[in-house]
């Protein structure tokens, strides 16, 4: 990367002048288009819900249209003009940019042009960067929707080097964060392939001969039993106190396995609480769709801790891990499908989960299984570990030169 750092030592003694976007630039509202409106042909449009789920950092093509009439009636933008979503559920995302490279395009509302004779994709590139994001939050507004109104963006202020700075800075960048995209996809496919390889080595260790072992109904006596959650809700949640856990963070934050809670309850509250001890799993008994439902996660910390409702705590005689594990192999999906019911909210009820059968050898076998399966979920799960990992620091790697490239020296009193 010696080039990007001569670049960076050349940027040191640069003329930059630091300007609001209103003096660079002129902003221009989208206007009334909607998601009801797309054609399958017609006039290219971007809706700015897109700019979050379909683009990246630029483009050139549209994947919606409308109709030619339509067009007519709403704002265009230009090739060179910076799209920019200015609305979002969250701060982070609230003016995500779009560099246009394309021909005229129909925008929606809840977005903005930025017109100007800059480089869009220079502009692009330092609306990602982290002293543009951090300035940007005094100016954002509302509650459940967070916005940046046109004059508080015409506000804001860029560093303005001469196009060819600009250029050269889009040169390495552009060429960076395509060596990125190529090594990330390499390590994503192998990770995908190694969690194909895991699946099938689970599925394999977990499936047993027709009379080798005994297949036995979870809920049998001495097995198991399911123990339904309580009224736990996240509004309950304290800073330190009694460990919890939530259904809904099974599917969230939660892996095979845990032995610390994300959160805490009161002591008084824990008390009315169902609680699961060490060695039990918690499984989420709802979800949105099938795949999910009955996701779990066996808790193996050393004290009992709360689970709300909408989870069911399964106490057994077996290896804790064991049954984590055999509820993510296909088998145990095959036998779950039937009892799912509801239509919008789908869910498995603790009566038909102790139907299910599970195959039980013996505690010798089912801790070395646990064993071999534990190596394989580190190299593929574990965000700290393996691939995982290396692709977090590939993407973080590109951010830091992006970072160092675009850091000019700061306007005095800035």
């Amino acid at each position: 990367m010696s080039g990007v750092n001569s670049m960076a030592k050349m940027l040191d003694g640069v003329d930059v002048e630091w300007k609001s976007l209103g003096e660079v630039g002129k902003v221009i509202r989208g206007n009334g288009m909607q998601k009801k409106d797309f054609s399958e042909t017609g006039f290219p449009s971007i809706h700015y819900g897109q700019i979050f789920t379909k683009y990246s950092l630029s483009a050139d093509k549209t994947f919606t249209y409308v109709s030619k009439e339509l067009a007519s009636k709403l704002r265009l933008a230009n090739n060179n003009d910076l799209l920019i979503a200015t609305t979002s559920e969250n701060d982070e995302d609230v003016l995500k940019p779009l560099a246009w490279l394309g021909k005229e395009v129909a925008i929606s509302g809840d977005m903005m042009l930025f017109r100007s004779n800059q480089n869009v994709k220079y502009l692009a590139y330092y609306f990602q960067t982290i002293i543009f994001q951090k300035q940007k939050i005094k100016y954002i507004t509302g509650t459940k929707v967070r916005r940046i109104s046109k004059d508080n963006l015409e506000k804001m202020i860029v560093p303005i080097p001469s196009l060819t700075i600009q250029t050269e800075i889009i040169h390495i960048l552009d060429n960076f964060a395509e060596l990125t995209a190529e090594l990330t996809a390499e390590l994503t496919a192998e990770l995908t392939a190694r969690k194909q390889q895991y699946n099938y080595y689970r599925d394999k260790l977990l499936s047993f001969e027709e009379g080798t072992v005994e297949y036995l109904p979870m809920g049998q006596e001495n097995i198991g039993k399911f123990i339904r959650g309580s009224g736990l809700q996240k509004k309950d949640f304290t800073d330190d106190g009694v460990g919890c856990i939530h259904y809904g963070q099974i599917y969230t934050y939660y892996g095979t396995f845990t032995d610390k809670t994300k959160t805490f309850v009161s002591e008084e509250f824990a008390k009315k609480s169902r609680k699961a001890k060490s060695g039990d799993l918690i499984i989420a008994t709802t979800s949105e769709n099938d795949e999910d439902v009955c996701k779990a996660v066996a808790w193996l910390g050393n004290k009992d801790i709360a689970v709300s409702s909408d989870a069911c705590i399964y106490r057994h005689t077996l290896n804790s891990k064991y049954v984590a594990y055999f509820f993510q192999t296909e088998q145990f999906q095959k036998q779950k499908r039937p009892y799912i019911t509801g239509v919008k909210v789908r869910r498995v009820n603790a009566d038909n989960l102790s139907k299910i059968l599970i195959p039980v050898p013996s505690l010798e076998k089912q801790k070395k299984i646990v064993q071999i399966l534990d190596k394989f979920d580190t190299l593929t799960n574990s965000i700290s570990e393996g691939l995982p990992h290396e692709i977090a620091l590939r993407k973080q790697q590109y951010e830091y030169y992006r970072e160092l490239l675009l850091n000019f020296p700061k306007p005095k009193g800035n």
